[in-house]
Formats: C-alpha cells, structure tokens, sequence
C-alpha cells in the first residue's frame, strides 16, 4: 500500500512538471490558423516580455504597421463552377470586405490597435490593393508548398507586386482540395516564407462550400451565398 502511493505520488509529480513545460513552451507558440501552432524562434525568454497597455504580451515577432495591403490570387473556377458560390458574386461580396465600409477601422479590426511592439501598434487599417487570377496552374489538389509556388509565381509574374507589408490570399474554388488538410483540420490558414528575397506574408483559404459541415457555421445567408460568408469569417481571423 506504501509502495502504491509512493507511485502515485511520483507519477503526479511528474505530470505537473510536464504540464508547467507544455505551458512554458505553449508561451512561445505563435498561430497557424491550423489549430496547432507553431514555436516563434524570436520569443524573447519568459519574464522578458514586453505588455503593453492593456494586458496583450509581446513575444517578439515582427508587427506590419500601418495600412496592410490585401492581396487576392482567385485560383480555379470562380465563374460557373461546382457549387453556386464558385461565382462573381462571391468575388464581389470578398472584395467588398476589404473594400470601403468593411473589415478597415471597423470596431472589430481596430481591437489589433491594442497590440503592437516597442515602436508602434498595429493601426486596424486594411485596403484591398489588388487581386488576380490563376486557372489551375497547379491542379486541383495543393499542398501547402503549392500555395507558395501560386503566390510565389503571382508576384514574379508580375500580376502582383511584392510587398513586405502586404497580405497575399490564395482563394481555392470549391473543387480544389488541400491536401495537408482542408475541411478536416482547418477552414484556413497563415504563414509567412522568403519570397523573392523578401519576408512575404500569406495565406490559404478554400470555398467553405467544398464542407459545409466543417467550414460554415450557417448555411441560411443573408446573402444568399453561403460560400462566400463563411469565406469572409474564415478571411477576418485570417486577417488578425
């Protein structure tokens, strides 16, 4: 019986030693969008961190300042395609959320003006400063090396310009699959890599259409296109 609670005791200690290094290391994490994150090699050691204002630690990483430039690269069919949502009218409802009236300054953008570094806060402040097209130029099942290639060959190509304060989208028509795990891991995800030789910043986000079970909180839409809310939900976290 003496033997049995040592054991006990023992494991106990080490489940609690083993819990205070997940939350020691989960304070270096930094988000993917993917529901798992990632370490932060820039995260200063714990107790050196800087909080600013209201309560928000600052881990070291790089902050865009000023108005962040949204770029989207509409790959696939966004014309006639598989669901009703693969359309114009999903082009002209995403557009119209970085556009004027949308996610810029609105209350809920400007809840980042509360975050910033040691030379500025982040401003809230987005403009949609260009968008191009890609007909499958990497089929219809990427992986996340493939969203690179697209964003990658969108900026050398010259349809977008490259941006270190930019944002660049890869939107995905509802017959393109991600292979890495679209639909049943994540609705979306971020990055940033090297491009060209500069520190670019994008992401991934697919025709929720494609799983509207996992990817749609509703399918009833105010604006009778469901595929293009619950890309907009998806975009704004994306976004932050």
């Amino acid at each position: 019986m003496r033997k049995s609670l040592l054991t006990i005791f023992v494991v106990l200690v080490c489940l609690v030693a083993m819990n205070a290094q997940l939350t020691r290391d989960a304070s270096h994490m930094v988000p993917t969008g993917k529901g798992w994150g990632v370490q932060n090699p820039a995260a200063p050691p714990i107790g050196d961190t800087v909080i600013t204002g209201n309560g928000i630690n600052y881990h070291g990483g790089p902050v865009m300042a000023n108005t962040v430039n949204v770029y989207l690269i509409w790959y696939g069919n966004w014309t006639n395609g598989t669901h009703s949502s693969d359309s114009q009218t999903t082009v002209n409802l995403i557009n119209s959320l970085y556009g004027s009236g949308g996610l810029s300054g609105s209350g809920y953008e400007m809840i980042n003006s509360t975050y910033g570094d040691n030379s500025h806060n982040v401003s809230g402040l987005l403009t949609l400063a260009g968008s191009t097209t890609n007909n499958y130029s990497n089929g219809k099942r990427l992986s996340d090396n493939s969203i690179k290639t697209i964003v990658t060959n969108a900026i050398s190509g010259g349809s977008l310009p490259k941006d270190t304060n930019g944002l660049y989208f890869v939107l995905t028509s509802s017959d393109v699959s991600e292979s890495s795990g679209f639909c049943s891991f994540y609705c979306g995800w971020h990055t940033s890599a090297t491009i060209l030789s500069s520190d670019i910043k994008y992401a991934f986000v697919g025709n929720p259409d494609r799983c509207s079970n996992a990817c749609e909180a509703q399918t009833k839409s105010p604006n009778n296109d469901s595929g293009a809310d619950g890309m907009a939900s998806i975009m704004a976290h994306e976004t932050e």
